[in-house]
């Protein structure tokens, strides 16, 4: 890929003609060494327990993000602070795909009541691996003094770039989770790093998380439940039903949000498992659930963790999925963006309004 400076890049996307196929994300090609916001895409998805196709998701939102317009409602201009995704590595894809057979082996017999312990090995393995992988990747920009987001593939994905942060950051920092699961198992199907069970381990491998907040939860066991109520001031959640029926009675979003952003400390990470949003915006995620966030109120949300004076330090987007149609990504896409002005603008890279 033949790089452009901050500059050019800005000349470029200003000029609005169309990219070419192999361009960046939103159609830049931005040197990573200007870029004030790094995109790390990880094309991984070994361990989904429904639909598969997310390991797709970082190569379909950067085609996708071609048709978007570069001029947005709250964040001024966020391609001039500079963003750059790096380029998808094949060596995941490949090994995502080489992975994923062994974990169905491993889910099949489950289901069988049997077990497969050297397949379970190997996952288990491969998955701490790329966990590392994602984990240099970030550290190595983060010392660089770049903001990081990872663009996955399944929820597993970010747990590299969350630890980083984590060893980096001299102060607390609280997560902002949309989602439609807790996502608090533990080793979900005997995978340590199951996409069921990022935030367990992040709670037990991250010692500067202070505050975890959960938005649009609606499928969870009893485990789960269980678990986020023993985090006790550590943790919260607006589950999905409760939102819904505060929207009914006509609260507005600032009083339905406003308390559970209050809760969260001066320094926040964002993770945004798509089936978050309703199915009508992510009909080919892994594990789709009825109810949810509309866009707008997702777009909403983290515009009012911007408003609130909160500095978010990254972000991920996840278990986008994968459609013959593009929509998915299309979707995916937007709320990358909106994530990347969100970040850009609370560091004040850029204005907002």
């Amino acid at each position: 890929m033949k790089y452009r400076s901050l500059t050019e890049e800005i000349k470029l996307l200003e000029l609005g003609l169309p990219p070419q196929e192999d361009d960046g994300f939103i159609g830049g090609n931005l040197d990573p060494k200007e870029a004030s916001l790094i995109l790390i895409p990880v094309p991984w998805e070994a361990t989904v327990s429904f639909g598969e196709g997310t390991s797709k998701a970082p190569d379909n939102i950067r085609l996708a993000s071609h048709q978007l317009d570069v001029e947005n409602y709250h964040y001024i201009k966020p391609y001039k602070a500079g963003i750059s995704m790096l380029e998808v590595d094949k060596h995941i894809l490949k090994l995502s795909n080489k992975t994923r057979k062994k974990a169905l082996r491993v889910i099949e017999a489950i289901e069988c009541g049997e077990s497969c312990k050297k397949d379970l090995k190997y996952v288990n393995e491969v998955s701490k691996a790329i966990n590392s992988h994602v984990y240099e990747a970030a550290l190595k920009r983060i010392k660089k003094d770049k903001f990081v987001a990872v663009v996955g593939g399944d929820h597993s994905c970010p747990l590299g770039l969350i630890k980083a942060l984590d060893d980096t950051s001299k102060e607390d920092f609280g997560i902002l989770h949309v989602d439609a699961h807790h996502d608090l198992r533990e080793a979900y199907e005997g995978f340590t790093y199951s996409h069921a069970s990022i935030f367990y381990n992040v709670l037990n491998e991250c010692k500067n998380v202070s505050k975890l907040i959960q938005v649009g939860i609606r499928d969870y066991s009893k485990e789960e439940a269980q678990r986020m109520i023993n985090l006790g001031d550590k943790g919260d959640c607006l589950y999905d039903t409760a939102m819904q029926a505060q929207i009914a009675t006509g609260k507005s979003l600032e009083e339905v949000f406003m308390p559970y952003i209050e809760q969260l400390p001066k320094n926040v990470y964002i993770s945004i498992d798509i089936d978050g949003l309703e199915p009508l915006n992510c009909p080919n995620t892994g594990t789709p659930v009825p109810g949810g966030l509309r866009y707008g109120e997702l777009e909403h949300l983290i515009f009012m963790v911007v408003k609130s004076g909160r500095k978010i330090i990254g972000f991920d987007l996840v278990e986008v999925g994968d459609s013959k149609n593009g929509w998915d990504a299309n979707v995916g896409a937007r709320v990358l963006y909106n994530l990347c002005g969100a970040l850009l603008a609370s560091q004040g890279k850029i204005e907002f309004r």
